[in-house]
């Protein structure tokens, strides 16, 4: 099924009581000339300020961007206010101080949408900075800085961009996050898991609102509100336009299209009727689109989000952004098939299902779109941004080291791309049968950071290589330690020779540098995430050399 038959809009119905908490304020001061944040800064604005969720922007074209604040006096309870809609005026100038506007006008928040404003701002110029600032009665937003990207058929000479994913709020402080905003790029792209729908157990270092998992549209609002507060992510919002996506924590862990986690023998007696996970996806979909800087127009008809979508940054790259979540079959191997405890997780040997030609990762529809968009690609270099690890992996040579019981045998993470060959069979044969070149793959999920060589078929080892992968690290959600032996045990196999690095224990964000002769990631790490403030430093560094798919270590920059 290519798009799902639930309403993204309904009206909360759920008559669960709302929750007091102490109220939480917005970071003061988000920017000062143009969206600089004073890294050192953690004072809270008085939580009675209606734009105390701050101000994004997203999806920017060569001549608009789309523009997002969300009213919120109370917003751990409910919002705070009125329920009616509220007049939001906004301005758009070419300088931080807002003295040359360029664009402005006024628009409504309505309380259906939890009083969130998505506005695309048309007749930009390409390629520049601009300034905006949105205002309800007499109190001003903070002054967020946006940009457009340059005309379809230029020629720019440089990109640079980062790229995030996996930010449990519980799991640590966002000093990735504030760092980033201090860097010279030109926008984000958040591959997923932005906020959490479960609780720590380990590793917690703050805590979550609700206390629980969220269901209801209420609790993914509060879910998506406490993030939002964050100063940390909302300085790197206000200084850089997102292209954002998700992954399954927006809803469910690994949930799969129409299939809860609780289904398919996972866990026995819970299992979660469809029109029952349909309600709770139609929640944290809706709420996903109020806190997000994305357009409405992405919404089709029967009510999901249409979140894959490319961006042009004119004929230098072409990026294509996929949703690997919403479309997928099932995950293979699972229940009965489940071999390896704890049952119901990622690592499973494989039982034939993964290879069945029916499999699918991104739906049809959305299949045939990304290869048609390789195939026609006029720019240099072609970026496929998606969640999770494309790459094979072979986890079999490192658990049977440890565990007699599977030494011989293949382990794999059949929730990433391994779950799902033919169809990566399908994508990488097409780079291969079309000659595409100067692929890049960027991914997230993992809470860990990888580089690897993707093949046109991992199952031949004569295939060749067709493209680069970057798996970036999380900004704060923790890698299971105890499987790290495991992985460099297994990395050591010839298996695995086409993994080209492999980081476990730091968190932070790749930087990407991108011009027609190579492109250059830098994998930045903070110290720790245990507080704010943490410094950071380019743990290693790897070039693509334009019409060579093979990707090379460089020595790191601090």
């Amino acid at each position: 099924m290519e798009h799902h038959a639930f309403g993204l809009f309904p009206q909360d119905s759920s008559g669960w009581t709302r929750r007091q908490v102490l109220r939480a304020g917005a970071l003061t001061a988000l920017m000062l000339a143009g969206g600089s944040v004073p890294k050192r800064a953690t004072g809270y604005a008085p939580a009675n300020v209606p734009f105390s969720l701050g101000v994004a922007s997203g999806d920017p074209t060569h001549d608009s961007v789309l523009l997002w604040t969300r009213l919120a006096t109370d917003p751990l309870n409910g919002g705070g206010m009125a329920p009616e809609p509220i007049e939001v005026r906004w301005t758009v100038a070419t300088d931080p101080h807002m003295h040359h506007v360029v664009r402005r006008g006024a628009t409504l928040a309505l309380p259906a949408n939890a009083h969130s404003v998505h506005l695309r701002v048309n007749g930009l110029a390409p390629d520049r900075w601009y300034w905006y600032r949105f205002t309800a009665g007499s109190t001003d937003s903070p002054i967020g800085r946006t940009r457009t990207v340059p005309a379809p058929d230029s020629q720019p000479r440089e990109l640079r961009f980062a790229f995030v994913s996996c930010q449990n709020y519980e799991a640590g402080y966002y000093t990735a996050l504030q760092n980033l905003a201090e860097e010279e790029i030109d926008f984000v792209i958040h591959l997923g898991d932005y906020i959490y729908d479960e609780n720590a157990d380990w590793h917690r270092v703050r805590a979550h609102f609700p206390n629980s998992e969220p269901v209801s549209l209420e609790d993914y609002r509060h879910r998506h509100a406490q993030y939002r507060l964050d100063p940390y992510l909302q300085a790197a919002h206000a200084r850089f336009p997102f292209f954002v996506s998700w992954d399954d924590h927006e809803v469910e862990d690994n949930y799969a299209a129409l299939v809860s986690t609780h289904n398919a023998d996972l866990d026995t007696g819970n299992d979660v009727s469809e029109t029952e996970f349909r309600r709770r996806l139609s929640a944290s979909y809706k709420a996903f689109f109020e806190h997000m800087p994305i357009d409405l127009q992405s919404s089709t008809a029967s009510g999901a989000l249409r979140l894959y979508r490319k961006c042009n940054w004119g004929r230098l790259a072409e990026i294509c952004l996929l949703d690997t979540r919403q479309y997928r079959t099932t995950q293979p191997c699972r229940g009965a098939n489940d071999r390896i405890a704890p049952i119901g997780d990622d690592i499973v040997v494989p039982c034939g299902e993964e290879l069945a030609e029916n499999a699918t990762i991104t739906g049809d529809e959305q299949e045939r779109w990304i290869i048609d968009s390789l195939r026609h690609s006029r720019a240099r270099w072609n970026v496929i941004a998606q969640q999770v690890m494309m790459a094979s992996v072979d986890f079999g040579p490192g658990v049977g080291t440890f565990d007699s019981r599977f030494a011989g045998t293949q382990v794999r993470n059949v929730d990433a791309w391994d779950g799902y060959v033919a169809a990566r069979n399908r994508l990488l044969g097409a780079v291969r049968d079309n000659a595409v070149q100067n692929v890049i793959v960027l991914s997230g999920d993992v809470h860990s950071s990888w580089v690897n060589e993707l093949k046109a078929d991992f199952t031949e080892t004569t295939s060749p290589v067709v493209a680069t992968e970057f798996v970036g690290p999380s900004v704060t959600s923790h890698f299971p330690t105890t499987f790290l032996p495991v992985i460099s045990s297994a990395l050591a196999d010839p298996a695995n020779n086409h993994v080209k690095f492999f980081e476990g224990t730091l968190h932070g964000y790749v930087r990407c540098h991108v011009t027609p002769e190579r492109w250059r990631s830098d994998y930045r790490v903070v110290d720790t995430v245990a507080r704010p403030n943490a410094n950071v430093r380019t743990l290693k560094s790897f070039l693509v050399n334009d019409r060579d798919p093979a990707a090379a270590p460089v020595e790191a920059i601090a």
